[in-house]
C-alpha cells in the first residue's frame, strides 16, 4: 500500500500582518503591479518590484524556506523557462532581455503567492461580494474552487506513486518523464472537470443560482491600512519606472 501524506487544507490562515489588509486591497495593489510590470520591458522595473515583494514575505507569514521553495518553484522554473527560450530563440535578446523577462513573471506571480498564504479565502469572498459587488455565485464558486485546489496535489502523488508501484517510471529518460508527466496531467484534469460539474450541479441545488439576494454573516471593513496599502504600492511601482527612466532602461511596450 503507498502511503501518500495530505497537503494543508486551504483556509483559514495564521493572523500575520498582510492577512489584516483587505483582500479588495490587495487585489487592487495586484491590479497596479500588473499594469506596471505588462507595460514595461526593461529589467529594473520588475528588479525594484520583485525586491519589494520578497520584503512583504515575512509579513504574509513565509518565513520558512522549505515552505517557501514548495510554493514558489514552479514559478521559478516557468520565469527560468522564459527567459532562456527568449534568449535562444530571439536573434535580438540578450541576457539581459531575458533576466528581465524572468523577473516580470516572477513579479507578476508573487502577489499571489502572499495573496493565497495570507488570506482567509472565506474573507476573500465575502469583501469581493460586499466592496466589489460580485455575483456570489462566481464567489463561492471560486471559493468552493480554492478549497478543493489542494485535493490536485493529493491526487498527483497519488497517480505518481500508483504509477511507481505497478513499474511504470521514467528513469532518466527525460523524454518518457515528459510523456508520464502529460498522462498525470491528463488524468487529473478529467478528475477536475467531473469534480467541477458535481460542484456546480450541487451549488444550484442550494440556491446559488436564484438570483435572490443573499445576505452575508460575517461583513467586510475597508479600514486606513488598506488605502495605505494601495498608496505603497502606487508608489513603489511609480520608484521602479522612475528608476528605470533615471539609469536608461525605460522600455515602454507602446513604444516601437
Amino acid at each position: 500500500m503507498v502511503a501518500v501524506t495530505a497537503p494543508l487544507a486551504l483556509g483559514p490562515v495564521a493572523d500575520v500582518p498582510l492577512s489584516r489588509i483587505n483582500p479588495v486591497a490587495q487585489l487592487t495593489a495586484i491590479g497596479i503591479v500588473t499594469l506596471v510590470l505588462l507595460t514595461s520591458l526593461d529589467v529594473v522595473t520588475p528588479a525594484v518590484v520583485v525586491a519589494a515583494e520578497l520584503c512583504l514575505f515575512r509579513a504574509a507569514g513565509l518565513t520558512d524556506l522549505r515552505t517557501v521553495w514548495h510554493r514558489t518553484w514552479p514559478l521559478l522554473i516557468g520565469a527560468g523557462s522564459v527567459g532562456v527560450v527568449n534568449v535562444v530563440l530571439s536573434d535580438e535578446a540578450g541576457a539581459l532581455t531575458g533576466l528581465g523577462l524572468a523577473l516580470r513573471v516572477v513579479g507578476l506571480a508573487l502577489p499571489g503567492v502572499l495573496l493565497v498564504a495570507s488570506t482567509d479565502p472565506v474573507r476573500l469572498a465575502d469583501a469581493l461580494t460586499l466592496h466589489w459587488r460580485v455575483s456570489t455565485r462566481f464567489a463561492y464558486g471560486a471559493l468552493a474552487a480554492l478549497r478543493l485546489a489542494p485535493l490536485l496535489v493529493t491526487e498527483f502523488e497519488q497517480v505518481r506513486l500508483a504509477r511507481r508501484t505497478r513499474g511504470v517510471e521514467a528513469g532518466r529518460n527525460p523524454i518518457a518523464g515528459a510523456r508520464l508527466l502529460a498522462g498525470v496531467a491528463f488524468t487529473l484534469l478529467v478528475g477536475a472537470v467531473r469534480r467541477g460539474s458535481r460542484l456546480a450541479t450541487a451549488m444550484d441545488a442550494r440556491g446559488f443560482d436564484s438570483g435572490i439576494p443573499r445576505s452575508n454573516a460575517r461583513g467586510s471593513t475597508l479600514h486606513g491600512r488598506d488605502a495605505w496599502f494601495v498608496v505603497g504600492t502606487v508608489v513603489v511601482c511609480a520608484a521602479a519606472v522612475a528608476l528605470s527612466v533615471r539609469t536608461g532602461y525605460w522600455a515602454p511596450v507602446f513604444v516601437g
